[in-house]
């Protein structure tokens, strides 16, 4: 693309910003379609232009089906016109297998409600790539006709930085725009944006919101501008308050001019972005939308993924049939739950007549069969006739639907209920399943539909479902520990009434098995191993010393010091006897961790683990939630055990005495305490890491002083880590990519303090980015 200098320095700051981050999120895009259904990635035709926009553009098609719940053969049916010749291949089967594994690698734009607006943007970008035969309407009908779908035409998304130019302006600053106002209010606006105070704000204002941009250098553009509209509007507000009324009248023209540049120039801006691209800018606002996005990503990640039955059309997947029986004999017919992102409603048909009416349902709000009971009679989605209009009322046959609809709960005490309907509110319609029980007890589909909600009743479901969340779990970070709990008292309940344990339908990562159930309680020191008897009592003795609260820092440094010392020296004068001898192979384990703060103790653990050495991966699945997988060899992966279970209560202890000293008035505890736990992870992850270094930098100075015979220490070491990582991959041949860690706290810092001073000791040492956590 032609930069032209006409356009300011802004907008051609903007258009690169915008195009960098379009085709990294393209390319992001095209490995999820490469991993995640290799067989249609290799199909891909090489007359639609460069393979990676293409494949972008068919997994955000296909995620996009998901969400509106096409049945599997109408996607199949526009990849076979997509791919010709692809008749001859099971296209039926790669997108079953695509659309069970969209949401395993975490990618929010294939979640169902981000799907329909990545489809346009890949769409589009695809689009704007393809050489053009000079006839516009030829060409748009030749790609309308070959992707099945409308192409995003020509006009203000291809360059959404040229839109203040219908106001007479271009894409400016602030700063920039006060340039051509009169004297005095320029003065006053320069003198405001430049204030120490203003740019603090603004800096903290765009911090804030740049966690949830996704990288988008253009949209952090955006919202540093943004900021500093913002912050001139506050400026004013605070000065009109104590001001004259010459002062106000004056104040005044500076806030219009505020207006006119949000009017003329921003907006413009905004409103030409596609859905996308708007999405992630709006929803990087703090309140009620971010928040939503927050809480919907955590229980996302916590959603156990269906497996590839649960596509076929026609065939519910084993999980849905197991549910079916089981609410049959409590003889209930409905319940509600989640497929992948997508809310789902299923219904068992019990007669003849509601056979016929969910044949006849057309998924439309006006007529809707179902009702979303909230537990607020004021939150109800109503429906006072599920089949209004379908009969003639003088008609007997008006009243031959037994029930006046189906009732689908969702408790305002159950965080999964809660997530559910906030999910159902954010997507404006839910995948309906009528499910039909034979006689032999075999379950079928009856029909999927989908329902629509109208956007009045979302809205209401909307707000209520944040409300309740917000008094069960202040912090979105807190929700895994409370679905966890939920489902430990639903699977005890079970247990008593004579039930089924219900541990969910939990697995490994995709195309690997889950783990086994036999674990290792995380919560105490572990026990047996290949560490010897004598060692172990010695470093517990060390550890216990250190735990002790009588103990100076300094003391509790040097008894944690030398306690990792030993276990370092050991593993490592191990793993030469072992090159010498038979080696031993390498062991995995699974380890549970405890609440509170479970997920800060997966992290702890699995940075313990890598700075010794390990690997680790955080098993897929609602049921394996506390579980971390360890693979390693034995001394390495028993002494990370015992490292975590004096770290842990060092942590717990520690964060609670931060947040009494330290915690800023008006924090929130939670937060300020969860990001003191951060930088306490990565300052004890590094000490451990330098207690390793330490211990094989001296096995070398002894290997060198005595002149054995041998492999060098490093290349020993370095063997080892490629068996553990082969040991690895061979149990979970795909896995996830993990997420950045979000914290709003700000006790990181004090946390790096306290973990130098009361931990591990010595040098800080960046442990091997490739002995980090890798998640499933």
């Amino acid at each position: 693309m032609v930069y032209g200098r006409a356009d300011g320095p802004s907008a051609v700051e903007f258009r690169r910003a915008r195009e960098e981050w379009i085709d990294g999120r393209i390319q992001e895009l095209a490995e999820v379609l490469k991993t995640a259904g290799p067989d249609l990635y290799e199909l891909l035709p090489a007359d639609l232009g460069e393979p990676r926009r293409v494949a972008a553009a068919v997994v955000t098609r296909v995620a996009a089906d998901e969400a509106r719940a096409l049945p599997l053969v109408e996607t199949a049916r526009w990849i076979e016109r997509l791919i010709p010749g692809g008749h001859r291949h099971d296209l039926a089967g790669a997108a079953r297998v695509l659309r069970s594994r969209l949401a395993t690698p975490g990618e929010p734009a294939l979640w169902s409600w981000n799907a329909a607006a990545w489809q346009e943007m890949a769409l589009w970008w695809w689009r704007r790539h393809q050489p053009h035969t000079g006839d516009p309407a030829r060409d748009f009908a030749e790609w309308r006709s070959r992707w099945s779908a409308e192409i995003p035409g020509n006009g203000d998304v291809d360059e959404p930085e040229r839109a203040p130019r219908r106001h007479g302006r271009t894409l400016l600053t602030p700063t920039e725009f006060f340039a051509s106002e009169a004297e005095p209010l320029r003065l006053l606006a320069h003198a405001v944006l430049r204030s120490p105070r203003t740019v603090a704000a603004v800096e903290d204002a765009v911090l804030l919101r740049e966690e949830h941009l996704q990288g988008a250098g253009h949209l952090r553009w955006l919202a540093e501008q943004q900021a500093r509209a913002e912050q001139l509007e506050a400026w004013r507000r605070a000065q009109q308050e104590t001001g004259s009324e010459a002062t106000r009248a004056f104040l005044a023209e500076l806030s219009e001019a505020v207006k006119r540049y949000a009017t003329l120039v921003l907006h413009p801006v905004v409103k030409a972005l596609p859905a996308g691209e708007r999405a992630l800018l709006h929803g990087s606002r703090a309140g009620a939308h971010r928040t939503a996005a927050d809480y919907l990503d955590v229980f996302l990640d916590w959603q156990v993924q269906p497996d590839e039955d649960a596509w076929k059309d026609g065939v519910p997947s084993a999980d849905v049939t197991r549910q079916a029986r089981e609410h049959r004999e409590r003889g209930e017919t409905t319940w509600q739950g989640m497929r992948g992102s997508v809310p789902v409603w299923y219904h068992i048909v019990t007669s003849p007549q509601e056979k016929a009416a969910a044949l006849a349902y057309s998924g439309r709000p006006s007529a809707s069969v179902v009702r979303v009971r909230t537990g607020d009679d004021g939150v109800t989605v109503p429906s006072p006739s599920p089949f209004e209009g379908l009969f003639h009322e003088a008609d007997e046959s008006a009243d031959w639907y037994p029930d006046p609809g189906i009732d689908v709960p969702y408790r305002p005490d159950s965080a999964f209920d809660l997530c559910a309907l906030l999910a159902l509110s954010q997507l404006g319609h839910a995948r309906l399943e009528f499910l039909a029980v034979h006689p032999d007890g075999a379950v079928h589909t009856l029909r999927t539909v989908r329902a629509l909600v109208r956007e009045d009743d979302a809205n209401a479901c909307r707000r209520w479902a944040l409300a309740a969340l917000a008094e069960l779990a202040p912090d979105p970070e807190d929700l895994a520990d409370l679905m966890a709990r939920d489902e430990e008292v639903g699977a005890d309940q079970s247990d008593e009434a004579g039930g089924p344990k219900g541990t969910g339908a939990g697995g490994g990562p995709e195309g690997s098995p889950a783990p086994e159930p036999q674990t290792t309680s995380a919560g105490r020191r572990a026990t047996g191993g290949s560490l010897p008897p004598e060692l172990l009592g010695k470093v517990r003795s060390l550890l216990r010393k250190a735990e002790n609260e009588a103990v100076t820092e300094e003391e509790a440094r040097a008894y944690l010091t030398k306690a990792t010392e030993l276990m370092a020296k050991y593993g490592i004068e191990q793993a030469m006897l072992d090159d010498l001898a038979a080696p031993t192979g390498p062991l995995d384990r699974v380890v549970e961790v405890h609440p509170p703060y479970a997920k800060e103790m997966r992290r702890l653990l699995s940075s313990i683990a890598g700075a010794m050495r390990c690997r680790s991966v955080y098993p897929g699945g609602k049921a394996h939630r506390l579980r971390v997988h360890l693979f390693g060899f034995e001394p390495d992966i028993q002494a990370s055990e015992v490292l975590f279970a004096s770290l842990r209560l060092q942590m717990l202890d520690g964060a609670d005495r931060a947040d009494r000293r330290y915690r800023p008035p008006g924090e929130d505890a939670r937060a300020y305490k969860r990001s003191w736990m951060l930088g306490f992870i990565r300052e004890v992850t590094d000490r451990i890491g330098a207690a390793q270094e330490t211990a094989r930098s001296a096995a070398e100075r002894e290997q060198e002083g005595t002149g054995s015979a041998g492999r060098s220490v490093a290349l020993v070491l370095a063997d080892r880590s490629t068996v553990v990582a082969a040991r690895l991959s061979d149990r979970y041949p795909k896995l996830g990519k993990s997420r950045p860690t979000k914290f709003t706290g700000t006790g990181y810092w004090q946390g790096r303090i306290d973990g130098r001073q009361a931990d591990i000791g010595g040098p800080n040492v960046v442990p091997d980015p490739g002995a980090g956590r890798l998640v499933g």
